[in-house]
């Protein structure tokens, strides 16, 4: 095992772990909520936020998905290292990790079942910018609206109609991190849709 991969951890992990948990928490309990949080320092190309979700969420009972850029050498020896995580498909992952596009089709993850909604799929997407405007979030957690830039709108209405089972979803970026669950109504922001309604 190469040495970058015995780096990059949690300096006290039950600190760091309990910490990174509460954000992430409550950024799932709040959708739309941009937390910061840290800890690791995962190879590129993964974000801290990112590599500090996957240390604190993750273990040897949770199968991951790494895709795209993100199923390299240095991330499977690191995950490896620190969690003890098994790889595997989008098939028969509890979370996987990596953009976007990568990560698509959605089709391909666990949605759950009708006894077992649990049994899903959280998806960490790594994306260039997080902020707190684009699309409307309405919802469990949310009081009245909240904006969120994601990726599009389009697939979050349709894992949404599917409740309660579906995908969740963490957006990672830098050493910030925000959350969309199943629960929650997604809208095209009012901008995008005047210039829908001008086409």
């Amino acid at each position: 095992m190469q040495n970058h991969a015995l780096t990059g951890g949690f300096a006290n992990p039950p600190a760091d772990a309990a910490n990174a948990f509460r954000g992430i928490m409550e950024a799932m309990a709040r959708p739309g909520t941009i937390r910061r949080i840290a800890g690791a320092t995962p190879p590129a190309p993964l974000s801290a936020a990112a590599g500090t979700v996957l240390l604190t969420l993750c273990d040897s009972d949770t199968p991951v998905h790494l895709a795209g850029g993100a199923d390299c050498d240095d991330m499977r020896s690191w995950l490896a290292f620190h969690t003890g995580a098994p790889l595997c498909g989008p098939q028969h992952c509890q979370f996987a990790v990596g953009t976007w596009e990568a990560l698509l089709p959605l089709s391909d993850y666990p949605i759950g079942t009708p006894d077992y909604p649990d049994r899903s799929a959280t998806l960490i997407v790594e994306v260039p910018a997080l902020e707190a405007n684009g699309a409307t979030l309405r919802g469990p957690g949310i009081k009245d609206e909240a904006r969120l830039s994601l990726p599009e709108t389009a697939a979050f209405q349709h894992n949404a109609a599917r409740f309660p089972l579906g995908l969740d979803f963490v957006f990672t970026c830098g050493d910030r991190v925000a959350a969309l669950p199943r629960s929650s109504q997604v809208r095209e922001s009012r901008d995008a849709a005047a210039q829908k309604e001008l086409r």
